[in-house]
């Protein structure tokens, strides 16, 4: 075992590791053995001086270690990374079919045994996202294996968000290896083309954890009109065309995601389908809808994250059931809802709650028939719930 420095537990706080989550709050934390620099690794001691393993430090952050792994004899080097992501390469292959997509995540955090770590796959190019100091401490290590992964001719960094600050690292973006992405770049997806831009659009490009969500509505929507709110560049509207929907509004308030809706649905064959393009804000435009008695077979609901953490759910929670209130009122009887939330701070249940709330206070009587949540390629791993963040439902009235 080498030489560590030691973080030591206060009594009682080893349950959570015990049960392999891999956070390490600092309210649990007795003492620190040594002068560890941010993105060092540490030997994590129990109180009573058992080790439970290595984990990476992070002294900006409420979560002041993460878990590399529960065996204190392993080494964090390049083949330890090696590993790791070769496992979760494995697990997409395993569960995601080939012909499906050109486009998916291959490194998903804490869920592939890597946290801060996100990594994307877009045709030859993959996009990167670190949001801890341990990642960035061992980034020469991950990009060298990266690298020589089959058919990556670029790789390209996004770890442009706001927690970089919280744990006390700069924002960076830019090309780290090889070519530079095209902008926009076109994936493929179910059959279907998009226009991405990897270097300035949300998240690392794409929405790719929706695939499997954008299927299912592609089979529920023949002959039906559909409202897509917060529709970004429009991938639920092009599948709502493909399922055979007789009419789709698209709504954004950002007229350049309006202007890559056309774009999208142009490259699908359906420029000349019965498509309407609004660029407003969604909770005003609703409201204007239900005045006016307008009314829709199947709505999408895909809002921005209303709540990064628990602290902010119960705030965010009437932003969502004022969406779901109206969207239910809008329906025509019948139809379908289709509601989600990417908060990490609403769990699965609760926003059930706020969906049965809204549809209460509407006066509609609806039922669940699908509940839905990430694409495989953003597996939950049983030991890290947090990592489920994606809910879904489809309401029928």
């Amino acid at each position: 075992m080498r030489n560590y420095p030691v973080l030591k537990l206060r009594a009682g706080r080893e349950k959570s590791l015990l049960h392999r989550h891999p956070w390490i709050f600092a309210s649990a934390i007795d003492k620190i053995i040594g002068t560890p620099n941010a993105g060092d690794t540490l030997l994590v001691l129990g109180a009573d001086g058992m080790a439970l393993g290595l984990a990476s430090y992070s002294p900006n952050s409420q979560i002041r270690a993460r878990m590399w792994t529960f065996d204190a004899e392993k080494t964090i080097n390049t083949r330890f990374f090696s590993e790791k992501i070769a496992k979760a390469i494995t697990l997409r292959e395993e569960t995601i079919p080939i012909t499906s997509t050109n486009a998916m995540r291959l490194i998903h955090g804490e869920s592939d045994g890597l946290p801060g770590l996100i990594v994307d796959r877009y045709n030859d190019i993959l996009v990167v996202q670190i949001t801890t100091p341990g990642i960035e401490t061992h980034r020469n290590e991950i990009i060298d294996v990266l690298s020589a992964l089959d058919g990556i001719k670029g790789i390209y960094e996004r770890s442009d968000v706001d927690i970089r600050e919280l744990e006390g690292l700069e924002p960076v973006s830019g090309v780290i290896k090889g070519k530079a992405p095209e902008v926009p770049m076109t994936i493929e997806e179910n059959g279907l083309k998009f226009q991405v831009d990897l270097v300035n659009g949300q998240k690392t490009g794409f929405f790719l954890d929706q695939r499997d969500n954008r299927q299912c509505l592609r089979g529920l929507v023949k002959g039906k009109s559909v409202l897509n709110c917060f529709c970004y560049t429009g991938a639920f509207s092009a599948y709502a065309f493909a399922g055979g929907a007789e009419k789709v509004l698209s709504m954004d308030s950002s007229d350049s995601a309006i202007e890559q809706v056309a774009v999208n649905l142009a490259l699908n064959g359906f420029g000349d389908a019965d498509s309407e393009l609004m660029t407003a804000d969604v909770f005003t435009a609703l409201r204007k809808f239900r005045d006016s008695r307008r009314s829709f077979d199947v709505i999408i609901l895909d809002p921005p994250k209303f709540a990064p953490t628990i602290a902010q759910a119960e705030k965010a929670a009437r932003g969502y059931k004022d969406i779901n209130l109206l969207a239910f009122k809008l329906l025509n009887p019948g139809g379908l809802l289709f509601t989600f939330s990417c908060s990490g701070g609403i769990s699965r249940d609760f926003f059930q709650k706020i969906i049965t709330g809204a549809a209460l206070d509407a006066g509609v009587d609806a039922r669940i028939v699908a509940q839905l949540s990430q694409a495989a390629d953003h597996p939950i791993a049983l030991n890290f719930p947090e990592g489920s963040y994606l809910k879904g439902l489809v309401c029928k009235i």
